[in-house]
């Protein structure tokens, strides 16, 4: 039902230069992958096939890791080290690339309207790279909110519950509880000090959207901050129509921070890779 993920990849990586000063922040490696193809193996896995990159100047590399690298291929052939493209080949095999650039960093809400010629008039996922989520031995949080919306036929925001002292760095919901660990949300704030936050509830990078999101960032005046947030976007649509929260299975890093992409390294090596 739901064909394409959006994938925002133009942001600068500031708190991770100077390895970012030449390397996207979307490439920088969990072990032996980077941050970007774990998502776009949640994106496929979920059915999400079609996969839309909003880039930005000095990103090349995530669509060439992305594509076939004959030379590279062909010096391991039949070696060892050839099994090492498994993941990525099966990624390239089952999956759709497509990019546009962002010319101007405006926020979430620019990017995801950057991406409308790429997604169309149709739902779609998207996934920020700095979120890495894992549920071993079951499905993704995509394809947890992927059922959802066969459900719903709405946007859905993935949610976690965060400590207070975190709170000021999400977007926040506040809405009525369906059943366990599903609200209609009434309200989005984005980010709230710990005192004006509407509860624990944060938004995490894994959104399902519908098409009429586009419209209503068009309509959306920037923050203060001068960037157009896909929170206000949504705090529309939640009012206007309907917004689910959905706090999924499994386990988030915040990889958009050093010590949660320790955290997530460390994670990944003696729960996956060393398997």
């Amino acid at each position: 039902m739901i064909r394409k993920c959006l994938f925002p990849v133009a942001g600068y990586g500031t708190r991770f230069l100077p390895a970012t000063k030449s390397m996207p922040k979307e490439m920088l490696p969990v072990v032996n992958k980077p941050l970007v193809q774990y998502g776009v193996e949640e994106a496929i896995e979920a059915g999400m096939t079609n996969c839309a990159f909003v880039t930005g100047r000095g990103k090349r590399s995530i669509a060439d890791h992305f594509d076939i690298s004959y030379e590279l291929e062909h010096q391991i052939a039949g070696s060892s080290k050839e099994s090492l493209l498994s993941s990525i080949r099966d990624v390239i095999d089952h999956g759709v690339f497509t990019m546009v650039r962002q010319r101007e960093m405006l926020g979430l809400g620019h990017a995801v309207l950057t991406g409308e010629p790429l997604i169309g008039p149709e739902p779609f996922g998207m996934v920020l790279s700095d979120d890495l989520c894992v549920n071993p031995g079951g499905p993704g949080v995509l394809g947890q909110m992927a059922e959802l919306f066969r459900q719903f036929r709405c946007s859905i925001v993935a949610v976690q519950e965060v400590a207070p002292e975190e709170i000021h760095k999400y977007g926040v919901i506040a809405g009525e509880s369906m059943r366990d660990g599903l609200y209609r949300v009434e309200r989005m704030v984005e980010k709230p000090s710990a005192e004006e936050a509407p509860s624990n509830l944060a938004i995490i990078g894994r959104y399902i959207l519908t098409p009429d999101i586009f419209d209503i960032i068009r309509e959306t005046e920037p923050g203060a901050s001068g960037e157009i947030q896909i929170t206000d976007a949504l705090q529309r649509q939640a009012r206007d129509g309907c917004v689910m929260a959905y706090k999924f299975e499994g386990q988030r890093f915040d990889c958009g921070s050093v010590p949660g992409f320790v955290e997530a390294t460390n994670h990944v090596y003696e729960h996956i890779y060393s398997d």
